[in-house]
């Protein structure tokens, strides 16, 4: 929004900072194994989450607790240490998520 002729415009009641959370039957995730720019380690990648922040970060957490690893939540991905492609899209089915397994 550059400019508004309208008096009572008012710009944070236009905007949404968090984005409705589809329900998991309705995402469709791609589970990633990618090592590149990570010193040659791999990692596990899920992809395509649309959804809040907050919610990706709770979803994050459960799937590095259930593979019992470390991860992170960045740039709209979840890192889960280690290559657990089958294990991530096996709980991500069971969750409910449409998941397909991708890339490496």
């Amino acid at each position: 929004m550059v400019y508004s002729t309208n008096p009572n415009f008012n710009l944070e009641d236009k905007m949404d900072d968090e984005t409705s959370d589809l329900p998991p039957a309705q995402q469709n995730l791609r589970v990633w194994r990618d090592n590149k720019s990570r010193a040659g380690k791999t990692v596990t990648l899920v992809k395509g989450y649309v959804g809040s922040q907050s919610s990706l970060e709770e979803l994050g957490k459960s799937l590095k607790s259930k593979c019992g690893v470390g991860g992170t939540v960045k740039d709209g991905e979840i890192i889960i240490q280690g290559d657990f492609r089958e294990r991530v899209a096996e709980i991500l089915k069971k969750m409910g998520y449409g998941v397909k397994a991708a890339g490496g």
